[in-house]
């Protein structure tokens, strides 16, 4: 049974644009999520919450935000969601996303969707008239030129690794398959190998296949970025994904350890490897390494 509270605001508002997926807004209809993976930074950061609850009035308050926001053209991008997954399987029931795309068309602002799950399929209809009619900012409206985005995260394509540590949800395949789907339907469409698992999911030979693999199944980008562990808590995702380590590849919690040392990412020298590898790649089977 999934807790249901009000909330007084729903739309939040960045104090600049993200780099990567483009949003100037954001909005979360849960706290929480169901689908579990050990490494979701929201476990242990300051953005998670232990408990699943339903924002049970989130529509109704971001009717009343988007009103004030579309009133001063103050259009942009919204990330749906970027603390939680928006197509959980208690969305099914309650049609908070569905609800919340409904009002994001009504006042024709951009949507970028990062998902897991193929019940995003179910909203292609509000997404259709979202991606012709919502008004995009005049810096992005020439690169960018519509106003749908959605982006499927993946760590692995390793379907026994990803039961491990995303039990909850679809298989790499089947988010692989639903993308493709969307991007029969007209969308613009990606892979977000985020975050890849160092010395599990980020070898060459790793992103190689993952890049290849996104372009087969339709991706028009392929966002690639590092794993970060938060929290000291039973419950926090960097105590999680060392218990996994332990259990299942002993062998390579000291080359974790070596790797964070006392932070909560890897050092500069491997995130910027790890981009330089990922563009090479990309330009070698023409695909984006950015949205736009």
């Amino acid at each position: 049974m999934v807790k249901e509270v009000k909330v007084k605001s729903i739309l939040n508002k960045h104090k600049k644009r993200d780099e990567w997926f483009l949003d100037d807004y954001s909005v979360n209809p849960y706290y929480g999520c169901t689908f579990n993976c050990i490494y979701c930074y929201i476990k242990g950061s300051k953005y998670g919450s232990a408990e699943l609850a339903a924002k049970i009035n989130a529509p109704e308050i971001l009717d009343k935000q988007l009103r004030h926001r579309a009133k001063k053209k103050e259009y942009g991008i919204i990330a749906l969601s970027s603390s939680t997954e928006p197509y959980m399987h208690v969305e099914r029931e309650l049609e908070l996303t569905r609800m919340i795309l409904q009002k994001i068309l009504k006042y024709r602002f951009p949507v970028e969707i990062a998902t897991k799950s193929k019940l995003v399929l179910r909203d292609l209809d509000i997404l259709e008239k979202i991606d012709s009619a919502a008004i995009l900012p005049a810096d992005l409206a020439q690169r960018l030129g519509r106003g749908v985005i959605v982006s499927f995260s993946i760590s692995t394509l390793d379907e026994k690794l990803a039961k491990i540590v995303e039990p909850g949800t679809p298989s790499p395949k089947n988010r692989l398959k639903t993308m493709l789907k969307c991007k029969q339907g007209g969308f613009l469409v990606g892979v977000n190998y985020i975050p890849v698992l160092p010395f599990l999911s980020d070898s060459e030979e790793n992103l190689d296949e993952m890049i290849r693999t996104a372009k087969d199944y339709g991706a028009d980008y392929v966002l690639i970025g590092s794993l970060t562990l938060f929290g000291d808590k039973a419950n926090d995702c960097k105590t999680l994904y060392y218990k996994f380590l332990e259990e299942h590849f002993p062998e390579l919690v000291s080359e974790y350890k070596s790797l964070f040392r006392n932070s909560f990412a890897p050092p500069k020298r491997y995130q910027t490897k790890l981009a330089e590898m990922s563009k090479r790649l990309c330009r070698k089977y023409g695909i984006k390494s950015r949205i736009a």
